[in-house]
């Protein structure tokens, strides 16, 4: 003899409250960047503690990172910055100042324009489509693979193997490639200036050096070292949150993208803001 089954009284209203007490979609719209941006600060702390802790045993995949970092980069980076500093503050500034008859005067321009401004933004650019992106694959279909959740049961730390080495090479490399972008980014306005606009090569160069100081070339170095830490954490923490399987790691990279890029120009801004208003005398052209 079977027993009728016993269900539960029903309570009127029940489901209308439990929809009442879901949050807005608005809400969870602005609690979950905070959340994953407060996660992205929580894996640099774990990186920079690894690191700090234990200062041995990872600086020869830090090499292998540099260097492939390094063979990547840097023909896209001559291209583009020789390119953009013939073009846009080269060509558009030269004719400017030709107006007046001071192409010369392109010397000390670039070095607000190339020095400070758009050869950092470049070079963090090109990192971050490049490197970045190839970070975030590698580690999303590590992910996918369950490679990590395999060297987790081994326990083996995978942010001390995976994430810290790639972490401080694209910081150390994209601060020294900046280096590699003043310098084609100074040649891209010197041709503007001097191989289109016919000014005087000497004069060009004196310009520019009367105006450069220490701090415009050590601020541009950190600001873009930041630029490398800031591209490093993104995409690192999104190639490990992947999901979804294959489409999922595409998604993760191009979320990686866009979150570098945003977090680049805030950061610029703030930084550019700070430094100029610690030196004025660095917004007197001479």
């Amino acid at each position: 003899m079977s027993v009728p089954a016993v269900t539960a009284p029903s309570v009127p209203g029940s489901r209308r409250r439990v929809r009442r007490n879901k949050a807005p979609k608005w809400v969870d719209a602005i609690r979950r960047p905070l959340q994953q941006g407060g996660e992205m600060v929580q894996l640099a702390g774990q990186v920079f503690g690894s690191a700090i802790r234990h200062p041995v045993g990872y600086w020869g995949e830090v090499r292998d990172q540099m260097f492939e970092i390094l063979k990547l980069c840097w023909i896209p980076m001559m291209v583009s910055c020789t390119a953009f500093g013939f073009g846009a503050p080269g060509l558009q500034g030269g004719n400017l100042f030709l107006l007046f008859g001071i192409p010369e005067r392109l010397g000390s321009f670039f070095i607000m324009a190339s020095v400070r401004e758009f050869a950092p933004w470049i070079n963090a650019m090109v990192v971050a489509g490049v490197m970045g992106t190839a970070m975030t694959a590698d580690l999303g279909a590590r992910r996918i693979r369950e490679e990590i959740d395999a060297m987790e049961v081994l326990g083996v730390d995978p942010i001390r193997t995976l994430i810290v080495p790639r972490v401080l090479a694209i910081t150390l490399m994209t601060g020294l490639l900046d280096l590699v972008a003043l310098a084609f980014g100074v040649l891209g306005g010197y041709m503007a200036s001097v191989w289109v606009l016919g000014a005087n090569s000497s004069a060009f160069f004196e310009n520019f050096f009367a105006n450069a100081t220490v701090t415009d070339v050590w601020a541009s170095v950190a600001k873009t070292t930041i630029f490398g830490l800031l591209i490093g954490v993104v995409c690192c923490y999104k190639g490990l949150r992947t999901q979804g399987g294959p489409i999922g790691v595409g998604r993760a990279v191009n979320q990686a993208v866009v979150i570098s890029f945003a977090a680049i120009w805030i950061f610029n801004y703030v930084f550019t803001t700070i430094l100029l208003g610690l030196n004025p005398d660095m917004q007197v052209f001479k």
